[in-house]
């Protein structure tokens, strides 16, 4: 069973890794969490995905248009997109991120892993841009839900504490 938005928020809020500020009533939703965009950056070198390693390839970020406040205008194209959010997966959950439906309506999407339960941290996602968009920084494009389950241990990858002081 997926969580209330206002679950979602006080787990975020509760770990103690949540933004700075309790999350603005506007991120709150019926059934989760909005992400906002902190970062976009541009993949310039390969990564690799082995059987017994990994490693993710050198990026560039976009630099924004303008400073008030700061856009990216994107043209077609994928892109990885920082949250704005540092989020955690509590026991018992699994969380995953959609995209807003404005992105939808944009032409553009945002693809997401599963997010295991014990998962600190802010995440990153995969923008897909199909026609050219401004979007501004801390502009609200995903959103966090959480679900129910079972599991056996958590999170303890190496992307735990991704992105995060």
């Amino acid at each position: 069973m997926f969580r209330s938005g206002r679950a979602v928020a006080a787990a975020i809020e509760a770990a103690g890794t949540g933004t700075e500020a309790p999350l603005p009533a506007v991120a709150i939703q019926p059934n989760g969490v909005d992400l906002t965009v902190e970062r976009v950056f541009e993949q310039q070198s390969a990564g690799h995905v082995g059987r017994d390693g990994k490693s993710i390839g050198d990026r560039a970020e976009v630099d924004p248009v303008g400073d008030d406040p700061p856009t990216y205008r994107l043209p077609p194209g994928g892109y990885i997109v920082r949250y704005g959010e540092v989020l955690c997966v509590p026991e018992e959950h699994v969380g995953f991120v959609l995209p807003r439906s404005t992105l939808l309506r944009n032409a553009c999407t945002l693809n997401t892993a599963v997010w295991d339960a014990g998962y600190e941290g802010r995440g990153e996602g995969l923008l897909q841009v199909h026609h050219e968009i401004e979007i501004e920084q801390g502009a609200r494009i995903g959103q966090f839900v959480l679900s129910g389950a079972e599991h056996e241990g958590t999170y303890g990858g190496s992307y735990q504490g991704e992105n995060t002081p």
